[in-house]
């Protein structure tokens, strides 16, 4: 229904759906018993079953993937609970919009009616906007019930989201759609079964795996494989005619949200576990779903710093080439050059002495008093500095023996710290042994200092 058509006493949902709506429309559950997926929430004593069979008038969250029914559960619930039901999407509606809903809200509770608030894309409104909802969650006037796609934990308000329970939906498995698929096939009200229409089980395979769990996205590729087979004059849905409606797999992913930071974050686990094949795939995951191919470039150099390093130095180069040549090739092909840097960095030796190291010499910036540089270690250009003792003591590193000269160049409050430690993976092997045997000469150098 319309929000500005008729007072939210009078809504109860929106109704039967026309023939000429998408077959997922159509086939919109009506009842718990219809609904198919998110047993870890509505299966016996599980905690939204239990909130729906006790009537709990609590707000909640819905998050999770598109196509898994956060839509749907919130018309569930108001038609179990006979509550009117109100249906906003945050995208067109505003704070005019929803003052004005919350004021008929409160009408309607003044003659004893309770009202659902459902507020699609929550996430996109803001701050202002879900502030607005505050005090009629609080008073019980609306019951809220929002649905996100992103973490509720970054886009919702903390004083909103303290006053929600939120419940994560998962995306439906193969199995769940293809009986979804298949319940369409066979209901001549609102499915497909008076178009005489049937399916091979490998075409029903195909619609779900390229679904990927999105219940919407694989009842409306089945209606357009449906038509089809009908104009073509044929009555079996094969899996050619399933890839054909289906055309490319749906890849969840958002460029700006979770899953934007989530196979980022598989990408770089799985290099550092040196797991060539997943990070191949968690980067075809990333550029097949449309990210920018230069914040991926990004990231892999960062990964060769980070968890590469001394161990295999040539890695940077290699990582900054490939950055090089997606920008000159663009995609797909430079794809290809990401590929090649993220199967040597997951095969090369790891190390992140570096990482730490550096790490080790911020903490102790943050922590320590800006020391001074030590006077043997300044430039003395003017006659005032060396008067100042500017450069005073200071060893020409190649004119000692061994050109270790045994000087401390750190500032005294800092003097012996040891940041670096290199690991015995690749190249910081040797390294490690270098240390050694600078640590040794400046001592034999200090030794002779003594003795002078």
């Amino acid at each position: 229904m319309s929000l500005f058509d008729v007072s939210p006493v009078a809504s109860s949902g929106r109704g039967p759906a026309s023939r000429r709506a998408p077959l997922a429309e159509r086939m919109r559950p009506r009842t718990l018993e219809e609904y198919v997926g998110q047993e870890h929430l509505l299966g016996p004593g599980k905690p939204l079953r239990l909130a729906i069979e006790r009537d709990d008038p609590s707000s909640m969250i819905f998050w999770g993937p598109p196509g898994t029914g956060k839509t749907t559960l919130a018309e569930i619930i108001a038609q179990r609970t006979e509550a009117s039901f109100i249906e906003f999407s945050a995208v067109l509606s505003g704070i005019k919009e929803i003052k004005q809903v919350m004021v008929e809200a409160e009408k309607a509770a003044g003659f004893g009616s309770r009202t659902i608030l459902f507020v699609d894309e929550i996430h996109r409104f803001n701050k202002a906007q879900q502030d607005a909802f505050l005090p009629y969650v609080e008073r019980g006037t609306i019951r809220l019930i929002g649905a996100t796609t992103e973490n509720p934990s970054f886009e919702i308000n903390a004083a909103l989201l303290s006053r929600c329970r939120v419940y994560t939906l998962r995306g439906l498995s193969e199995a769940q759609v293809i009986a979804l698929l298949e319940r369409a096939l066979a209901d001549s009200e609102r499915g497909l079964g008076d178009m005489g229409i049937e399916a091979d089980d490998e075409a029903l395979a195909t619609i779900a795996s390229y679904a990927s769990g999105d219940a919407r996205n694989a009842l409306n590729a089945l209606d357009v494989a449906a038509s089809l087979a009908t104009g073509r004059g044929e009555r079996v849905l094969t899996k050619a005619l399933a890839s054909e409606a289906m055309q490319r797999r749906v890849l969840l992913y958002d460029k700006k949200g979770e899953q934007h930071y989530d196979v980022i974050s598989a990408l770089h686990k799985s290099v550092r576990n040196s797991d060539a094949d997943a990070a191949l795939y968690w980067l075809g995951r990333m550029l097949e779903a449309g990210e920018d191919p230069m914040y991926v470039a990004r990231r892999v150099v960062r990964m060769a710093v980070e968890d590469i390093g001394l161990a295999a130095p040539e890695a940077l180069n290699l990582c900054l080439s490939a950055r090089d040549a997606m920008h000159f090739l663009g995609q797909p092909e430079g794809g290809l050059a990401l590929a090649q840097a993220v199967v040597y960095l997951a095969l090369a030796p790891k190390s992140n002495a570096v990482y730490t190291a550096y790490g080790a010499v911020q903490a102790d910036i943050e922590k320590t008093a800006a020391d001074p540089v030590p006077l043997h270690l300044r430039n003395a250009p003017t006659k005032l500095m060396k008067e100042l003792d500017y450069g005073r003591d200071y060893q020409y590193a190649h004119d000692v023996e061994g050109k270790v000269a045994a000087m401390e160049c750190l500032p005294a409050s800092l003097a012996g710290r040891r940041y670096f430690v290199p690991t015995d993976q690749g190249r910081e092997k040797a390294l490690g042994a270098r240390m050694d045997e600078i640590r040794r000469i400046k001592a034999e150098n200090a030794g002779r200092d003594d003795g002078q």
